[in-house]
């Protein structure tokens, strides 16, 4: 079991360093504590994350998704593609009930555990469903539908800008969740994010922090500016072997 009272402290102490701390409530600490209770006695069975350590989860996982919720506004409809065990998608349905998240995978049972978190926090605002990304790029009940696609530690840029940008209405945005090498990426994503429909607008600072550690990651933001050709996206074999 996890000690809820330290757990809380630790939740409040790490928001609270990495100036998170305002989207916290009781509430929410509570179903995050709920979330980690979860997490963890279910990745004994599934493997879900390499962290099982509450405080770290708090920090790698939580605090992390957080970090990206300012760059989206009030009412977004939201994908998470490539959602894995369910960040950033869990944690922003948790911190901002406003929006509207749908988390897809190509894995089953991290759908499963997905499905079963938000059933278990109570999160209406969140759907999750078993699929390729570049199937339901082609799908018209999902093509250009989103104003938001999120997604984390997936895939080299230029893969990833052809598995997402399919999903976002013109007028929305790509937020790629990156590490340190993010400049360099989005560099050379350059070309195949224009062709996608997309323009490169920002690479922001997403670090976080807790005590000593620090987790350098990047939030590289890319507009919708057009439709994205229906050319794409490719099947994955081509996406992977010849990346725009």
């Amino acid at each position: 079991m996890i000690d809820a009272k330290n757990f809380r402290a630790e939740l409040s102490r790490i928001f609270g360093e990495n100036g998170l701390g305002s989207m916290l409530s009781f509430g929410k600490a509570d179903k995050l504590l709920a979330l980690t209770e979860h997490l963890t006695a279910e990745n004994e069975k599934y493997n879900l994350t390499a962290i099982t350590d509450p405080i770290k989860i708090i920090l790698n996982h939580y605090a992390d998704s957080a970090t990206i919720l300012k760059f989206i506004p009030k009412g977004s409809k939201i994908i998470d593609i490539g959602c894995g065990a369910g960040f950033p998608s869990l944690p922003a349905a948790i911190l901002r009930d406003d929006l509207n998240i749908t988390s897809i995978d190509s894995t089953a049972k991290r759908i499963e555990f997905v499905k079963s978190a938000a059933e278990i926090c109570g999160l209406s605002n969140l759907s999750a469903e078993c699929m390729r990304a570049e199937d339901g790029g082609k799908d018209t009940q999902m093509r250009e539908r989103f104003d938001i696609a999120v997604s984390r530690a997936v895939a080299e840029l230029r893969i990833l800008s052809e598995l997402t940008l399919p999903y976002v209405k013109v007028g929305g945005c790509l937020i790629a969740m990156k590490g340190r090498n993010a400049e360099n990426e989005a560099r050379d994503a350059k070309r195949s994010i224009s062709m996608l429909g997309g323009e490169l607008k920002a690479v922001e600072n997403a670090e976080v922090r807790g005590g000593e550690e620090l987790l350098e990651h990047r939030a590289v933001i890319i507009y919708k500016k057009s439709k994205t050709p229906s050319a794409y996206p490719r099947p994955y074999a081509q996406i992977s072997k010849k990346p725009l």
